[in-house]
């Protein structure tokens, strides 16, 4: 019995160990059975997967597999141990790139790059696992690959597992280190951690290390210089993302977005400050903008380019050359809403300095090619998401100037100056879509954009005429706003009975007390939106006379603008109440941007249909922000000095000049009538005299309900 017991132990211990000596031997096999294909073969030429190579490759990974999961991931198992110890890996990866037997690059790359996938185990900061990871890196993306599908594949596999291993990022971006550790010995432990010692051949010194704990590491290192921009795992992924074949397009773009999301404290500085990665990204988006046939673009067809996600250029088939440039940049914007803050801007100063600086700029200060590349400026900052995107394109169009302006100051920032006077170009083209370029820049959430272009030279309320001492303030004067003007009721052009038949003149409003901005508090709200509504005298007036030319739609469009407005500057800290009025006696100056505005609204009645739309429209959202200074501004009871102008006295310029051109039309009613259903495409055009100006006696009407329902909409926003 007792002989029995003694068996069945000694057959207990041999099922135990048995197991882990046949695993070994069996992967040693198989690897020398790999060796002796080389030894034996004499056929150079026979493919790869003609001969057992695959197979075997499969079996080792197996076993590897195997053999972790019955050991646990805490221990190295004698099979992992002799495929560091012996290069395996390493010899791999040369074999591969010798393309022998033919094929063998391909079988490498799925067997290292499952075998990442598959352990468990950190991997990536050992010296025999990262060095064959950064030679096989090195054969991906070349010129003519036929491997592109198995690249693509590795190099996600590679991010993944540095997404969960943030640490080994140095180890994999080759970068040139002066210290990985506080001292040499523990630089030495990450190289080839064991804790499993096995029959096989293995140096004392490699076996007795101690495993490393990613826990302990820090994700940074010091480095010397950036390495080269062409070459590495971020060039080999930008290098992809130009493939043909969209699976393997779409694998680079994840690859990029985990590598650029990686928040361990180290690797965005790591990513930014010792990588090309900013240029390798914006180099891409240079190349791109050189292909967009600019010569043959069509300006509205650029700035009405939809928005579209950048992966769903991978649905179509063989995307343009513009298509693919929009899906670039949404994912250079994408990948910066994503990064750190820190990896974010230098990604966004790298597009500014290699693209806005290098290549845009030229293109906008020269007269052959201001027109697309502002339509393309345009769409870039309608399409901007990203805080760090938009603060470099805010930076490259404006400047950081919050300082009142200087007439005609062109040196400050030349291409500011530039393209606010394009706005008042010889060429409608040109000045439309430079009027867009600055409609769109309103409508980013960026407060800079408003101080930079308007706020700033109203700030001092220079502007307002100082009312003599003992005066009660200009809300209590219930002076006809026309009478601060110009003195209209003078004027034999301007006589009451224009404004009796105005149906859509509002009744006064009491005034309230209620806690708020100015324009909560003031008694003359409907003072003002009679004012812009009475501007146009009823005999030029054609909206009442057209079915379908009410109001309502502008009371709807004026609340959706207004609440945008509002919801844009909530943030922006705008004080509540103005600030008391400069006694400068220097003239005032409205600032580039309002000086060109006004001048083009004063030839309103001269301007193309189209051109005017876009400069209403530009109006229209700088009257729907609840800045108190501009509110004031922009105010017909305002009194103004002499050398200050605002949107309602040239409009009421305008209306002079309009009274005594119109004088030399016939039929002025039917004529507009006709011109109107013409515009609304009731008819057709059928061209004729004094054309321009009826249009623009249109849309002067127009404009003057869209500013009256701005101020009628905005006295509830605010009250809200």
């Amino acid at each position: 019995m007792d002989m029995f017991s003694r068996l069945t132990s000694l057959f207990q211990a041999l099922e135990t160990r048995e197991p882990s000596l046949d695993l070994l031997e069996s992967f040693v096999d198989h690897w020398k059975g790999i060796t002796n294909y080389y030894i034996q073969t004499t056929d150079e030429t026979r493919p790869v997967k003609q001969t057992d190579i695959p197979w075997r490759l499969k079996q080792m990974l197996d076993i590897l597999v195997y053999e972790e999961r019955e050991q646990g991931v805490e221990e190295t198992g004698p099979c992992l141990e002799y495929l560091l110890q012996h290069k395996i890996l390493e010899t791999l990866s040369t074999l591969g790139k010798a393309q022998y037997p033919p094929g063998m690059i391909q079988q490498v790359l799925l067997f290292v790059g499952r075998l990442l996938v598959q352990i468990q185990k950190p991997l990536l900061h050992l010296i025999n696992i990262y060095r064959p990871v950064q030679k096989l890196i090195g054969l991906c993306a070349l010129p003519d690959s036929q491997t592109e599908k198995e690249e693509a594949q590795f190099l996600l596999v590679v991010c993944s597992r540095v997404k969960q291993d943030p640490y080994a990022l140095n180890y994999i971006l080759e970068i040139p280190a002066k210290t990985l550790g506080p001292t040499s010995d523990q630089s030495h432990q990450r190289n080839e951690p064991s804790n499993h010692k096995t029959e096989t051949e293995v140096p004392s010194s490699q076996s007795e290390s101690s495993t490393y704990n990613p826990d302990q590491s820090d994700c940074s290192i010091s480095s010397s210089s950036p390495p080269p921009a062409n070459s590495g795992l971020l060039y080999a992924l930008v290098q992809l993302t130009q493939s043909q074949r969209s699976r393997v397009c779409l694998k680079a773009y994840e690859g990029l977005l985990l590598l650029v999301s990686l928040q361990c404290q180290g690797t965005e500085e790591t990513l930014a400050q010792r990588t090309q990665l900013g240029a390798l990204l914006s180099g891409r988006l240079v190349q791109l903008y050189s292909l967009m046939p600019l010569d043959t673009l069509e300006p509205v067809d650029i700035q009405s380019w939809p928005h579209t996600p950048w992966s769903d250029q991978f649905s179509q088939a063989g995307p343009d050359h513009m298509t693919s440039f929009f899906s670039w940049l949404d994912f250079l914007d994408h990948l910066m809403k994503e990064a750190p803050q820190v990896l974010a801007v230098k990604l966004a100063e790298a597009v500014h300095h290699q693209w806005l600086s290098a290549v845009l700029k030229p293109q906008l200060m020269s007269e052959s090619g201001v027109l697309v590349s502002t339509a393309v400026l345009s769409s870039v900052v309608r399409l901007a998401q990203s805080q760090a995107l938009l603060d470099q394109l805010v930076l490259f169009l404006l400047g950081t100037h919050t300082h009142p302006e200087i007439p005609l100051d062109s040196h400050t920032h030349p291409l500011r100056y530039q393209l606010i006077d394009n706005c008042d170009h010889i060429s409608d083209e040109i000045s439309m879509v430079s009027l867009r370029l600055f409609e769109e820049l309103l409508q980013k959430p960026h407060s800079h954009i408003l101080t930079n272009l308007v706020l700033r030279n109203l700030e001092t309320r220079s502007y307002v005429t100082l009312p003599p001492a003992g005066l009660e303030d200009r809300h209590t004067d219930t002076t006809d706003p026309a009478e601060d003007s110009e003195d209209l009721e003078e004027d034999p052009f301007f006589s009451d009975s224009m404004y009796l038949d105005n149906k859509l003149l509002l009744p006064a409003l009491p005034c309230t007390s209620s806690p708020g901005p100015p324009s909560c508090r003031h008694p003359h709200t409907a003072d003002i939106v009679n004012s812009f509504l009475a501007l146009v005298p009823q005999e030029v007036k054609s909206s009442q006379l057209l079915q379908g030319g009410g109001d309502d739609s502008y009371l709807l469009d004026a609340q959706t603008l207004c609440k945008e407005c509002l919801s844009l500057s909530q943030s922006w800290g705008w004080p509540e109440d103005l600030p008391p009025s400069s006694s400068s006696s220097s003239d005032f100056y409205e600032g580039h941007l309002l000086k060109v505005l006004l001048d083009r609204l004063g030839c309103i009645l001269d301007q193309s249909y189209e051109l005017n739309l876009q400069l209403t429209s530009v109006w229209s959202r700088l009257s729907g922000f609840n800045h108190p200074v501009l509110q004031d501004y922009l105010d017909p009871y305002t009194p103004l000095t002499p050398s200050a102008r605002n949107h309602f006295s040239v409009l009421i310029r305008v209306i002079g000049a309009l009274m005594q051109r119109i004088q030399q039309v016939s039929d002025v009613s039917d004529r507009l009538v006709k011109v109107r259903r013409q515009l609304l495409g009731l008819e057709q055009e059928t061209g004729g005299q004094h054309l321009t100006l009826l249009r623009g006696v249109i849309i002067l009407e127009e404009f003057c309900k869209e500013l009256a329902a701005i101020a009628f909409v905005k006295l509830p926003l605010d009250q809200e």
